[in-house]
């Protein structure tokens, strides 16, 4: 698939998008096709997607990204009432969902984290290789977090897909619920029982989780779930 030309992936995106029902702006197929070629190329040396043809591509990565974005819509930063939102895209991988959201959505200020020295190294020379400016920290997610809030630079959203089990995700980011606006995390099905799990654990007494939005899961009576995170208000 990596051997098509960029304007023949385009097409193949486009096509997909419409056959799938994901709503993907012609102005970012380009840069679709661009990032799914590297990504590929990449993928033969360190194992970074299992998604490698256009239809998974689509109806996965892509999919998910577009809800994503599309729940990000109309949001202004705090530190910039002009510029999108800034986003911090934990535990990367290879550059999914957070490189398809500055794809997807140029006005958001995306930064990734990544705690595999190599696979953050290769997302880094994936972004160069397709012409995007976007940050790559390579560490704990968790770090860069706190790092950001006592410089003064606080994240909006935390974006999260296929990283961890909510209460390990709880464990990581509850403690810091004043370093950052919110937490968007993709989940499967069992979404509901790694929330009473988490529960059970004690980790929901200084955040709120709800589901905001959910999609099909393509080829499968599943759904895919976007759950929102949020520091609880102060009662009284």
């Amino acid at each position: 698939m990596s051997q098509l030309s960029q304007s023949d992936l385009s097409h193949q995106i486009a096509a997909a998008s419409v056959q799938l029902g994901v709503a993907v702006g012609t102005e970012a197929l380009p840069g679709l096709a661009a990032y799914a070629t590297s990504l590929w190329a990449w993928n033969a040396k360190l194992n970074l997607t299992r998604h490698t043809d256009v239809e998974k591509f689509v109806s996965r990565d892509v999919a998910d990204a577009v809800a994503i974005a599309s729940y990000l819509d109309g949001s202004r930063s705090s530190e910039d009432p002009f510029g999108g939102e800034h986003i911090l895209d934990v535990g990367t991988g290879g550059g999914v969902p957070g490189v398809l959201l500055a794809i997807l959505r140029p006005q958001l200020r995306v930064e990734l984290a990544e705690s595999v020295a190599k696979r953050a190294r290769a997302v880094r020379d994936i972004i160069e290789e397709i012409g995007l400016s976007i940050p790559v920290h390579e560490g704990p997610a968790q770090r860069f977090v706190a790092e950001s809030f006592a410089n003064g630079d606080r994240f909006d959203t935390l974006v999260v897909r296929a990283v961890a089990p909510l209460l390990k995700l709880l464990q990581w980011f509850e403690p810091l619920c004043d370093a950052y606006g919110r937490i968007l995390i993709v989940k499967g099905p069992r979404w509901e029982t790694e929330k009473g799990e988490a529960r059970h654990h004690g980790f929901v007494k200084k955040v709120t989780v709800r589901r905001v939005a959910s999609w099909p899961i393509r080829g499968s009576d599943n759904e895919s779930v976007l759950l929102e995170v949020r520091k609880r208000p102060l009662s009284g």
